[in-house]
């Protein structure tokens, strides 16, 4: 509507935006309090960063999370800049709030799944996360074959193309497995990181996170767009990798922490 109807220019959504978030500032500001945690506790910032590094180095499934939350979230990251000139290569008219919206739509339907998948003991997030970062994977992987399987179009503008409709598809795909991502890595951070440095564990895979993306996104046109889908491809991959390591290393863990408690019972029941 700002954009077509009353003609206010292609970045009045982003303008829009930013009076609701101004917005919102102030009701913060306003009506909430400032928690300062614990005042007994308090240390400096270089001492919390060098608990959290000790808490990584030594807990290999602490490593393993952050790892797959970096590759995960780095290709998340490059996408935003990415499916627009997936889509259209040749400068073709595509209508970007119905696709934005459509994937919205698929994010939430991932975030319903993933409510449905923790809402059963009997499913591992640690299982199904596994199949998520493959599918991811090869959700990325299909603007490549796409190139080669149909014969990409030369002509300068005109509508979506075919292909153009397979990779939207396809991207609500990879959308519903961001979707997914969000609130089981929300749980399995809540279950291997110790709340006290939760946070600053967490800060501190950001600053790497955030590093790599600026670096891929500042030479995002020195590579051509099928390498840059092919690389986070692969680093998808390699987070489905991670993940079938961190269920192993929680499933030793489980195990490891019932045997005792058979043996004790085995050893009542022979005395009795």
């Amino acid at each position: 509507m700002l954009v077509d109807s009353l003609n206010l220019g292609p970045v009045s959504p982003f303008d829009a935006a930013a009076i609701i978030l101004a917005i919102g500032m102030a009701i913060i500001i306003s009506s909430w309090s400032e928690n300062y945690g614990d005042p007994s506790d308090n240390k400096d910032l270089l001492t919390q960063f060098r608990g959290a590094a000790v808490a990584i180095a030594s807990d290999e499934k602490i490593a393993l999370l952050g790892a797959i939350q970096l590759l995960f979230e780095g290709s998340m990251y490059t996408f935003v800049i990415l499916w627009t000139p997936a889509l259209s290569p040749n400068d073709e008219e595509i209508p970007h709030g119905f696709i934005f919206a459509i994937f919205m739509l698929a994010s939430m339907l991932g975030s319903s799944i993933a409510a449905r998948l923790l809402a059963h003991n009997t499913v591992k997030v640690e299982s199904y996360m596994q199949i998520v970062f493959v599918v991811s994977s090869a959700a990325l992987l299909l603007p490549i074959l796409t190139n080669f399987l149909i014969t990409p179009s030369k002509a300068k503008g005109g509508g979506i193309t075919f292909a153009g409709c397979l990779q939207v598809l396809d991207f609500c795909v990879f959308k519903a497995c961001v979707g997914i991502f969000w609130p089981s890595i929300m749980k399995m951070i809540s279950r291997y990181i110790p709340e006290e440095a939760r946070s600053t564990i967490m800060n501190f895979f950001c600053i790497p996170l955030n590093i790599f993306v600026c670096v891929v996104l500042y030479n995002v046109n020195a590579f051509p767009i099928s390498v840059m889908f092919g690389m986070w491809s692969i680093f998808l991959f390699v987070a489905s990798i991670l993940q079938r390591r961190l269920s192993v290393i929680g499933f030793i863990k489980s195990v490891l922490s019932i045997t005792p408690q058979f043996k004790c019972r085995r050893q009542e029941t022979l005395t009795l």
